[in-house]
């Protein structure tokens, strides 16, 4: 057997030889430094490719990726130590208690290190993601006419609601985060607690959302306070249900192609939000008692008082057909949640990774922190995601509120909502086939990038035939937009995990304050928009609004996305974790977790 080579920082050959599963590795122990080389085992191999990435202090050389190519995965992490360590840690506490596991441990997650999901448990844990994203749906396209036309809050009012109200989330996020880290394993798992107990508060924050109280002076205070508990709530939900994605399975492509289910069902929940937000609310806006002339002085005196009494009675009884069909949409969405939490409760089973180390102790949040925070791949990731994010939330804001009152599409916004959302749903199998044929960072830029000009034509050219063109156009986009950064955070995990191998249990940390960084931005960005049409001269309740209310919504849905996603698209240019690397990370986790399976169990034997 031809012996190895670890070269080191210091430029050190020390020469070492030892096969696992026919492969060469070794395992030595120096600070967090990881170093990866091909073994060249015929010549028919391409070159190797060097690549070097000081933020992890992880070096890679390997050939490009073919179907006879296998790589080495030489760790300076030597998982003997690991074991040693452990053993260690763990003999003077037996000495001290009994064990109460058995001696031989040999569960699915260890025996079988592919961790194949069943189409089932996809659906499941997928049909979990969708009541969020069916609420989201309909707070992002309607909550900001709500509270303008039907609650009748003023703009400036609704800007502060729901900039504190996203930044309340944001803040929710990491707190969030942070009990998570600190939860132990149930018999349910470690996530799944925090989802099911928090539904059914959820349910009753959203649903009071969109009443409306009798009292008019203190609504601003009702739906801060409102909005501000189901941000909170959602976040209960959202950030343990986005980390469970790491616990389906070790097994890349099956986390891939669970993500692929779960970005299809939640277009389709957001589908689903719009379809009922839209359909069953549609009435509220399209029979609005909008006068043919305006209710000027010579208008009042040429109509005789009971018109006038009588145009006025009319406004009310709209208005209270307005407030009863929100509040039906809101009960409906409301089932739907429930049922489908309950549908993901039965059919999805929490599994721990085979990788992490046995001991219970864990880094403290802290450190964990700011481990996260210094990683570069997540940080890229992150920023990048946050402006392609905010120029989806104010394309979606404004989209109801520009084909109201500056398309004149006002009969067709609820179908072109629909439109959007149908295109997205057919076009994610599309994205998951083009990121797994050409990689997930060409996948952004080429499905980001689509939305941009026909933005820009719904702008110049509003008539309903370039709409409903433009809609179907930019839900390429949206399904890009929505798949893409939930398929790339699991590998910014596992390049951290291969970075930092004792560093255990962060998961929710990097979920969560993805979370934050997005939901603070976009709360900035929507009351921003919305503050900019308060100083515009934006009208509540009025038929019209004047022409600079016009002019600001023509930027809003046109220039400011097309702006926030081209900065969006410049950071993603120099994210680190190209399909090579990624592969790589693969390899070498993979053989890290046969390691560590073998060396529990030759521990468990030596301990009979």
């Amino acid at each position: 057997m031809a012996a190895g080579r670890l070269i080191t920082e210091e430029q050190e050959e020390l020469p070492v030889s030892r096969a696992v599963t026919h492969i060469h590795h070794t395992h030595t122990r120096s600070q967090s430094h990881i170093h990866f080389q091909p073994l060249t085992h015929n010549a028919q191999w391409q070159p190797p490719l060097a690549h070097t990435r000081s933020h992890s202090h992880s070096h890679f050389s390997a050939p490009s990726h073919t179907q006879s190519q296998k790589y080495g995965c030489r760790l300076t992490h030597s998982l003997s130590a690991m074991t040693k360590g452990e053993r260690g840690g763990q003999g003077s506490a037996r000495k001290l208690s009994k064990p109460t596991e058995p001696l031989c441990p040999k569960t699915p997650e260890q025996t079988d290190l592919s961790q194949k999901l069943t189409i089932c448990s996809k659906l499941c844990f997928a049909i979990g993601g969708a009541p969020k994203e069916v609420a989201a749906s309909s707070t992002a396209f309607f909550l900001q006419i709500y509270l303008l036309d039907i609650a009748q809050i003023t703009a400036f009012q609704a800007s502060l609601l729901l900039f504190i109200g996203k930044a309340w989330g944001a803040i929710a996020d990491p707190l969030v985060g942070f009990f998570i880290t600190k939860s132990r394993w149930t018999k349910i798992g470690r996530f799944m607690p925090w989802m099911v107990g928090c539904t059914p508060f959820l349910v009753v924050s959203y649903f009071y959302l969109w009443f409306v109280p009798p009292f008019i002076s203190g609504r601003f205070i009702w739906y801060l306070v409102f909005y501000c508990l189901y941000q909170t709530l959602i976040t209960c939900f959202h950030v343990p249900y986005s980390a469970l994605t790491m616990f389906l399975s070790t097994d890349q492509k099956e986390r891939d192609s669970a993500t692929a289910y779960r970005m299809t069902m939640e277009v389709l929940g957001t589908l689903l939000g719009a379809a009922i937000q839209g359909q069953i609310v549609a009435s509220a806006h399209t029979r609005k008692p909008c006068p043919t002339q305006n209710m000027s002085a010579s208008y009042l005196g040429n109509n005789s008082r009971a018109e006038i009494i009588k145009s006025l009675v009319h406004s009310q009884d709209y208005l209270s057909h307005a407030k009863e069909v929100y509040m039906i949409a809101a009960g409906v969405i409301g089932g739907v949640f429930v049922i489908c939490t309950l549908v993901m409760f039965l059919g999805v089973k929490e599994r721990d990774d085979p990788y992490a180390t046995r001991t219970e102790k864990q880094i403290p949040f802290y450190k964990g922190f700011i481990l996260v925070m210094r990683h570069r791949p997540y940080l890229t990731l992150t920023t990048a995601f946050l402006f392609i994010t905010v120029a989806v939330q104010v394309l979606q804001s404004n989209l109801v509120l520009f084909c109201t009152y500056a398309a004149d599409l006002r009969d067709h916004f609820h179908n072109i909502v629909l439109t959007i959302l149908v295109s997205a749903v057919l076009s994610i199998p599309l994205w998951q086939w083009f990121l797994q044929r050409f990689g997930k960072k060409t996948a952004a830029f080429c499905g980001i990038t689509w939305i941009m000009p026909f933005t820009l034509m719904l702008v110049f050219i509003p008539n309903v035939v370039v709409a409903y063109v433009v809609a179907v156009s930019s839900g390429l986009s949206v399904a890009a937009s929505l798949l893409l950064p939930w398929s790339m955070l699991p590998d910014v995990v596992d390049d951290f995990r291969l970075a930092n191998p004792y560093s255990k249990g962060h998961e929710a940390i990097f979920y969560s304050f993805y979370a934050f960084f997005t939901k603070f931005a976009s709360g900035i960005s929507l009351g921003v928009s919305t503050l900019c049409l308060e100083f515009a001269g934006y009208n509540t309740g009025a038929c019209k609004q004047p022409a600079p209310v016009v002019f600001t919504l023509k930027l809003l849905i046109g220039a400011a996305p097309v702006a926030f996603i081209v900065i969006g698209l410049t950071i993603l240019f120099f994210y680190p974790i190209s399909e090579d690397v990624r592969l790589k990370n693969k390899f070498c986790l993979d053989e890290l977790r046969k390691q560590s399976i073998s060396s529990r169990m030759t521990e468990d034997l030596g301990n009979v």
